[in-house]
């Protein structure tokens, strides 16, 4: 029974868009091995079910051997006990839920690699400054016995990861792609040392290749996987304030270093300082109090959660066009349908959805740009009614095209 789970949650992992809101009640109701059958099954045109009847288990596990990687089920010893706090977690943008499963590369248990982790997180375009506080604050925290948990990615997580390996630490990479396809290429070496000396995580099958959507719902996984999340740099759309998110609502501390008044990677830090959604942070043994004995009960408790914002009540298909919209100018429909990978119907649907928020608004020649609104929190008749309307008036601003 316990391989027919495994290959049924492996089947699910592949049929089902990772973060998908619909797949706990659906584990919950029937477990993971009906579900699967009854995919395959289907006669029903759907989705899933016609994702399912392309999956080939044996050749996924022969794919599994071939890049050094195993599936880890809630089963097994080595699942961190910490994923648990996704479960009946708030959505954020639209996803939530613990995985079924996780590929993982590397030697090391997973859960007693992440019992004692610190998340890194922060811009792909991080500035020298904050490369070099990202580095620091990862080897003063891996000289301490504590793993530094990060995406992998451009800026603030490769510093990271490279900070800890620096001093012979431990750290591990959650990927939005397979466990083997090495995103970005720049950082195959990199991902390579972090599976050879610590881990290299993920929730999408051996072949999967990155997404925008795949990027949020592994942020999940970062945050929920450690017992706090440092924001280092990250500018106002951000992945990492996505990470901090998903860090609050599972009561973990969020953290974030100040930086420059001037530059543009300080925006979510000092907004998250500001509004009181995250602890000022400098140095490890900052970081080490907020996550240490002294801030016992945020865990236990379930969670100091903040006030939801305006970004969070996005569902995927909408956040991307929003992130697909410039940040000066303005672009085609089309062009936006294309970037967000959405249909253009759809497109237009959620920018009018967007403009209702305050968050875009037309511009000449049928193209479109941010609105005047910004990511903040909600206030309370909009967290009630839960669909936020207009931001911020509209009257006195004057965009360029």
């Amino acid at each position: 029974m316990a391989d027919d789970e495994r290959d049924a949650r492996r089947g699910l992992a592949c049929a089902v868009e990772a973060g998908d809101s619909r797949l706990p009640t659906v584990l919950e109701e029937v477990g993971p091995v009906d579900a699967w059958r009854g995919l395959v099954a289907t006669t029903m045109e759907s989705p899933w079910g016609a994702r399912a009847k392309r999956v080939d288990l044996e050749a996924l596990r022969a794919a599994e051997a071939a890049c050094g990687a195993r599936f880890v089920i809630p089963s097994d010893d080595e699942w961190p006990q910490r994923l648990q706090s996704l479960r009946g977690c708030k959505e954020v943008q639209g996803m939530t839920g613990e995985p079924v499963g996780l590929w993982v590369r590397g030697q090391a248990p997973l859960a007693e690699v992440v019992e004692r982790s610190v998340a890194i997180v922060g811009s792909r375009a991080a500035t020298a400054l904050g490369e070099r506080v990202a580095s620091d604050l990862a080897a003063e925290l891996a000289s301490a016995g504590v793993t530094v948990v990060s995406g992998g990615a451009y800026g603030v997580d490769a510093a990271a990861h490279r900070g800890a390996l620096a001093v012979a630490g431990t750290t591990v990479a959650f990927l939005a792609g397979g466990p083997a396809h090495e995103y970005p290429r720049g950082h195959a070496s990199l991902l390579q040392q972090i599976a050879a000396t610590g881990l290299v995580v993920s929730e999408q099958p051996p072949g999967e290749v990155p997404s925008r959507l795949r990027f949020l719902s592994r942020n999940r996984l970062i945050a929920a996987s450690s017992l706090g999340t440092v924001v280092v740099e990250a500018a106002a759309r951000s992945g990492a304030r996505n990470t901090s998110t998903w860090a609050r609502e599972c009561g973990r501390p969020v953290m974030a270093v100040p930086g420059p008044v001037t530059s543009a990677t300080s925006f979510t830090p000092h907004q998250l300082i500001r509004e009181a959604d995250a602890v000022l942070v400098t140095c490890a043994e900052h970081v080490l109090t907020e996550v240490g004995p002294l801030r016992p009960e945020r865990e236990s408790e379930g969670g100091a959660q903040g006030q939801p914002r305006l970004l969070d009540m996005l569902v995927p298909a909408d956040a991307a066009v929003y992130e697909a919209l410039p940040s000066r100018g303005a672009r085609p429909v089309g062009e936006l349908a294309l970037r967000a990978g959405v249909a253009v119907p759809a497109c237009l649907g959620a920018l009018q959805r967007l403009a209702e928020m305050g968050l875009a608004e037309p511009a000449t020649g049928g193209r479109w740009r941010l609105g005047r609104a910004q990511d903040r929190p909600l206030l309370p008749r909009e967290a009630a009614a839960g669909v936020p309307r207009r931001g911020v008036p509209r009257q006195g601003r004057e965009h360029g095209a």
